[in-house]
């Protein structure tokens, strides 16, 4: 059994066992509404005090309020909301002046967002700005200073939960000593991990949430400083001493009290020192699994419990791509943004360069991990180095087989492709992009290629391929002085007759040869096999055209020029692809068309589906380090293949020519087995399907 390593901590928690039992055992037994007189109710008001009353103690609220709410996102829209009424009042009260709304720059989004629709629902027009952070991602205390006067409320984090960065509390409230703003700290990463005593502070509002520490979601806490101004979210029955409306969610609270009681015992979790301990173990693994990495907060001021680090020359998505399949969760940043796949915009705020901030991953564990989850957590994440340098992107790692074929490479919407031949151990490289080189130059020395040429489908191929030619030194055969601005060699001699009769110069690669074909302001290079010594030109297998996937059959201009030369079986290979396409051919059906009929199976259909249909071949096109660092399957055996998505035309190909039966698809999410089912189904192959859901779905 392939255990889960949870390190995702920062996003959310199991919850404890004892608070599922207390909550479980509330929903039975301690049922009764906290508003009613008789016995149940009073039971269920016992309760709920006796939370309240611990959570007050822990967090040192003295006089203020402490409420329970739904979690930290209710927690802050009412103290923004209460916060913005207050300054309403002010200034109709006539006092001006105070119209900033300040954030810090690496806050939650929940913040700024939770300002900017007060503010508007409010009509009261203040002008939300950041408060900068340094490198260190620490709140720029200077620039605080300088606007704290004309602010009306100031918003900030007590720890970060992309890079766990402890704020400067003490800091900050020195910058706000002459300041009148209502001041909002989100405290959700601090619970049980940072020592508070929130009334010795000027803080007027402090947000908790309960499932970020092992209780339930929908679960949370809300401090509001003695005298500080309140507005109500909710109204209605005048729950919580008027403060929350609503009936309160007994069991959630009674779970989080449990928690706050696992807390306040001292030994249910570890201290800070023994998590410090345990963070260095996992960073010394890290660094020894991938060579490079860079950690990107100082361990000096962060929680112990999170570490956000970037792996030069991989991406955040192939980084949780290799850590899901070796069973290890983590992520690429805040859980509420990371399926945008975007930046961190945490760390860009921090200044730090672009390759880092594309690249993040977030590893956070809870104050109740033990020795035997570190070890287990630093033996995955040997793994996982292990399968990169199995799949030569790592050195040094052992030598890799060369492999024939088409190999595309994405980066956004746009592609690189590179034809490999095994024997000769040469390729040659067609539209190499910036961002791709570094992904480039791993494929080709970890296989152990030279590089006959670098050629360009468009122009401005010169300081790409100056770029990757100081990369590879000697390993790119041909320089610039014997090439045109194409990259195309000036030496290649017309030698082959396309079936139109037009005569083009070929390079030989192995036994494939690749011409070019001018077109208009682009080139094409088509790529064919040889007979013998010969070029044979009557199968063309590959066009490289230089434009969007799946614009060609309504490009009529480059479409009447390849009709005659191309066969109803040449893939199409582009070199825009934003709808993930793959390829195309001058006959397949339209995007969309093929979509509609790409047929699914839930993962408990796939054993009774390859029963059903005796020599089904499973595709598994997760990417090689994916399919390396992840435990066997119950219907691998000799009908299921691995065959990446980078390496998916090149095998379109040769299943073109072989017609093979059905196919099925497999990957992580679904969503690129969809892509390849979808592709195969455009091209005509009607009997492509792909696993719904993916591995994650199937246990």
């Amino acid at each position: 059994m392939h255990t889960e390593i949870y390190m995702d901590a920062n996003a959310t928690t199991a919850v404890l066992a004892q608070a599922a039992h207390q909550a479980q055992h509330t929903m039975r037994a301690l049922f009764g509404n906290p508003s009613s007189a008789h016995c149940s109710g009073l039971q269920a008001r016992r309760l709920l005090d006796q939370a309240r009353a611990r959570a007050a103690r822990l967090l040192g609220t003295g006089a203020g309020r402490l409420m329970f709410v739904s979690g930290a996102t209710e927690g802050i829209q009412t103290a923004v909301l209460s916060g913005l009424c207050a300054a309403r009042e002010r200034r109709d009260s006539g006092h001006t002046g105070a119209d900033l709304l300040l954030y810090g720059a690496t806050e939650h989004k929940a913040v700024p967002e939770s300002l900017a629709h007060w503010n508007q629902v409010l009509g009261l027009r203040l002008q939300l700005r950041a408060i900068p952070v340094d490198r260190r991602g620490l709140h720029d205390l200077q620039a605080l200073r300088a606007m704290a006067p004309q602010a009306a409320m100031v918003c900030t984090m007590a720890a970060n939960n992309e890079t766990g960065v402890v704020s400067d509390l003490a800091g900050i409230e020195a910058a706000l000593q002459h300041s009148t703003a209502c001041w909002l700290v989100d405290c959700v990463q601090a619970l049980g991990k940072l020592r508070l005593n929130l009334s010795a502070t000027r803080i007027d509002y402090a947000a908790f949430s309960g499932h970020k520490l092992y209780a339930p979601k929908g679960t949370g806490l809300l401090y509001v400083r003695d005298g500080a101004p309140f507005t109500p979210l909710l109204a209605g029955g005048g729950q919580e001493q008027g403060n929350r409306s609503g009936t309160e969610n007994m069991a959630g609270i009674a779970a989080l009290a449990s928690v706050l009681e696992a807390l306040e015992d001292g030994y249910s979790f570890r201290q800070p020192a023994a998590l410090a301990a345990f963070r260095d173990r996992l960073a010394d693994s890290l660094r020894a699994a991938f060579p490079g990495l860079v950690f990107n907060t100082p361990f000096g001021h962060a929680l112990p419990t999170t570490l956000n680090f970037s792996v030069p020359g991989f991406s955040s998505k192939e980084m949780l791509d290799l850590f899901d399949a070796a069973g290890v969760r983590v992520s690429a940043g805040s859980a509420c943004s990371a399926a945008r796949a975007q930046p961190s915009y945490v760390l860009e705020a921090m200044g730090l360069p672009a390759w880092q901030t594309e690249s993040a991953v977030r590893m956070s564990f809870g104050p109740a991990a033990d020795e035997t989850f570190i070890d287990a957590a630093c033996q995955r994440i040997a793994n996982c180095g292990g399968a990169l340098r199995s799949s030569g992107l790592l050195p040094p790692g052992a030598a890799i087989a060369p492999a024939d074929g088409v190999f595309q490479l994405h980066c956004g919407d746009a592609c690189s492709w590179l034809i490999a031949d095994a024997a000769s151990r040469c390729c040659i490289v067609i539209d190499p992009l910036a961002d791709l080189l570094d992904r480039l130059v791993a494929t080709i020395e970890g296989h152990d290629y030279q590089v006959l040429a670098v050629l360009g489908t468009r122009a401005g191929l010169a300081p790409v391929r100056a770029a990757l030619a100081l990369r590879l030194g000697a390993r790119l055969q041909t320089s610039d002085p014997s090439c045109d601005g194409a990259g195309w060699p000036n030496a290649a001699a017309a030698d082959a007759a396309l079936a139109d009769g037009t005569r083009v110069a070929t390079l030989r690669l192995g036994p494939r040869w690749i011409a070019r074909l001018p077109h208009a302001a682009a080139n094409v290079y088509l790529l064919g096999v040889c007979v013998g010594d010969a070029v044979d030109t009557s199968a063309v297998q590959f066009a490289f055209t230089g434009h969007e996937a799946g614009t060609l059959p309504v490009d009529p201009t480059l479409a009447h020029r390849l009709a005659p030369v191309l066969q109803p079986r040449t893939l199409l290979c582009p070199a825009l692809d934003p709808q993930g396409m793959i390829a195309a051919s001058l006959d397949a059906a339209q995007p969309g068309d093929a979509e509609a009929h790409a047929m699914e199976l839930a993962p408990n259909e796939i054993d009774g589906f390859l029963l059903a249909h005796p020599g089904t071949l499973l595709v598994d096109v997760r990417e090689d380090f994916e399919f390396l660092a992840s435990p066997p399957r119950s219907w691998e055996g000799p009908q299921s293949v691995n065959v990446p998505m980078g390496r998916l035309a090149d095998q379109i190909a040769r299943w073109r020519l072989a017609e093979p039966g059905a196919l099925v698809f497999v990957c992580r999410s679904g969503n690129r087995s969809e892509r390849a089912a979808a592709c195969l189904r455009r091209l005509g192959h009607a009997q492509a399907w792909h696993m719904g859901g993916g591995l994650a779905m199937a246990g």
